[in-house]
């Protein structure tokens, strides 16, 4: 049984997003190397084409926000918070999140290149078809996060807590895998053809596939 197609990183969920607040957008505006803190905190903000490139986020708090059109470029996320935000036509090109929450956040449409994210929780963080090829996840914890469709070529997952992931036709080709929880992977519905894995993540592939190992 082969991969089912992967799936387009279209809108993956119906609907439109909320009516903005209109007293809580921040639009068009020039962020470029800004410095922000545990001190900066947005709740309900839309943030529509403004220009984050190297910003350097240290600790700030962002719940239920929407980011349209943001330029996140070679921007560094440090313990910061992103909760039940939205994602969508964003670019994230040689950006950095360390340590960082990004719990219920939801991706749309958004192009990522050279990221990276070290540590922090990214459970139930939704990614589906996002394009990741050469990208760097490390320990982190990514509980029940939607990966369908995916694509992982050649990225780097390792150490990362993937229990209860949906990663269903995902492509993992040649990705290094190594550490990371596999008991959600179905092998008969990812594309695993040249990815690195550990001798006790062979085992949890190989028993998925009904095998004996002895």
């Amino acid at each position: 049984m082969t991969a089912d197609p992967v799936r387009a990183n279209t809108d993956p969920l119906p609907g439109e997003p909320p009516v903005p607040d209109g007293d809580r957008v921040v639009q068009g505006e020039d962020w470029y190397g800004r410095v922000l803190t545990d001190r900066h905190s947005w709740t309900g903000y839309t943030f529509l084409d403004t220009d984050w490139t190297e910003v350097a986020n240290r600790g700030a708090v962002f719940d239920s926000c929407v980011f349209a059109g943001v330029r996140f470029n070679a921007s560094r996320h440090t313990g910061a918070v992103f909760t039940d935000c939205v994602f969508r036509r964003c670019t994230f090109f040689d950006t950095c999140f360390t340590d960082c929450r990004m719990l219920g956040s939801v991706f749309r449409q958004s192009t990522f290149t050279l990221l990276e994210v070290v540590r922090g929780d990214w459970s139930f963080t939704g990614l589906p078809g996002a394009d990741l090829r050469g990208a760097s996840f490390s320990d982190v914890r990514m509980r029940e996060a939607d990966l369908a469709g995916a694509r992982l070529e050649k990225a780097s997952v390792t150490g990362t807590d993937l229990t209860g992931a949906m990663l269903h036709s995902a492509r993992l080709e040649g990705a290094d895998l190594r550490g990371s929880e596999l008991s959600a992977l179905n092998p008969l519905t990812v594309r695993l053809a040249g990815a690195k894995i550990d001798a006790e993540q062979a085992v949890v592939i190989a028993t998925a596939l009904g095998l004996r190992v002895c």
